[in-house]
């Protein structure tokens, strides 16, 4: 943990109370923060590569006196797009959050519009130009998302949904993140993530690549079932292979005593299992920071695909919107390189009283265009659910 801030260690759902938009907040299963106002923003593109960006700023502001600052904020899925990384005025870190609560907050506000981007079916036939894609050999895997626009008679209460999300999954990486806004409502990318992309504390590193998924059931048998069905299904067992063959890769020149499980374990959320590989292993560079680490891995092919050139240029051709942020990473890193970065998914961007939703699914040979469209509604209910909607859209 981060010793440069509060003495004090009080409860997540006290930070939950205390968050307001407009501050960054962050949760693991074993530790939370609050950030609060700007001390200094990392510079865009044009000035080294981001790590390099981050690293200076940091040192610009440990010179004056603060000890071990950290920076906090979100980076997009493409590299040619702005991140959103700052130097909080202020932080203040927890102990690990409590227990779940299946109950969201009620959500006031009447919701008057729900326009799926795209539509279902064109998001099922840009699954079967994927398909195609992967029988000429140019790809292994691609990983194709869709959006949901939300539209309530009221602006979004941003705290409200926040604390349903934690609430509802304590194991998940919950965060807010204030974004800039050409209005005078204020703009937060909201979401609670189940796939830690890679942490650094000290030495030791960790990483735990997500794929292959299947909706949670309220039917206690047919949720095992489903878990089991996951567990051995060869479409999903390929999938995470790809994902864990290319993480390993890409960590094994900076880390030695990689421990890689010789196949997934199950983990679950709120509303879907995964399968999961917990990957650790030892810096051979202690100078190597969590940020270089998490720049070098993104993005896997549990986002983007395989190989990832190609994927990305299939995506740019088959999905109808900028990713923005979604699919990127939010996290913190500090002075000493120690930091954690997560994929940032089940997630919404939120601005006045509108939200749009994404959802992805990973297509490999195999796969079946309704089933993947069926995943993505799944994956929505994250964050429909803390918005107060329990019905698939």
């Amino acid at each position: 943990m981060s010793p440069n801030h509060a003495l004090t260690m009080p409860r997540t759902s006290d930070l939950l109370g205390e968050y307001e938009p407009g501050s960054f907040f962050f949760t693991s299963p074993a530790r939370t923060l609050l950030a609060r106002g700007v001390r200094l923003e990392v510079p865009g593109p044009g000035a080294g590569s981001l790590p390099d960006r981050v690293a200076a700023t940091l040192r610009e502001v440990e010179e004056p006196g603060l000890p071990r600052p950290l920076v906090v904020g979100a980076i997009p899925f493409r590299d040619d797009r702005p991140a959103r990384l700052l130097v909080p005025a202020a932080v203040r870190w927890t102990t690990p959050p409590a227990g779940a609560s299946s109950v969201p907050e009620p959500v006031r506000g009447i919701f008057t519009g729900f326009g799926p981007v795209p539509d279902p079916g064109d998001y099922v036939r840009g699954v079967e130009r994927a398909l195609d894609k992967l029988t000429t050999g140019e790809l292994k895997k691609i990983v194709l998302a869709r959006a949901l626009d939300v539209t309530l008679g009221r602006p979004v209460d941003v705290g409200q949904v926040l604390r349903n999300l934690v609430r509802r999954d304590p194991q998940a990486y919950g965060y807010a993140v204030d974004l800039p806004s050409r209005t005078a409502a204020p703009r937060t990318l909201l979401g609670a993530s189940p796939e830690l992309l890679v942490s650094r504390a000290g030495r030791r590193v960790t990483t735990n690549p997500l794929a292959g998924s299947a909706p949670r059931d309220p039917d206690p048998a047919v949720d095992r079932e489903r878990a089991r069905s996951l567990l051995a299904s060869d479409k999903d067992l390929r999938e995470h292979a790809l994902v864990i063959e290319s993480v390993v890769e890409a960590l094994r020149p900076y880390c030695r005593d990689l421990s890689v499980p010789a196949g997934p374990s199950l983990l679950s959320t709120a509303s879907m299992w995964h399968l999961s590989t917990r990957i650790t292993g030892v810096l051979d560079d202690p100078a190597v920071t969590s940020l270089e680490l998490a720049t070098v891995l993104h993005p896997t092919p549990a986002v983007c695909g395989t190989p990832a050139v190609a994927a990305r240029r299939a995506i740019e051709e088959i999905e109808p919107f900028d990713r923005g942020l979604y699919a990127g990473l939010v996290g913190w890193c500090d002075a000493a390189g120690d930091g954690e970065w997560v994929v940032t998914i089940r997630c919404a961007e939120v601005a006045d009283h509108r939200l749009r939703l994404f959802a992805g699914a990973g297509i490999v040979a195999g796969s079946v265009p309704e089933t993947e469209l069926a995943e993505t509604t799944a994956k929505f209910r994250t964050m429909l659910r803390a918005v107060g909607l329990d019905h698939d859209r």
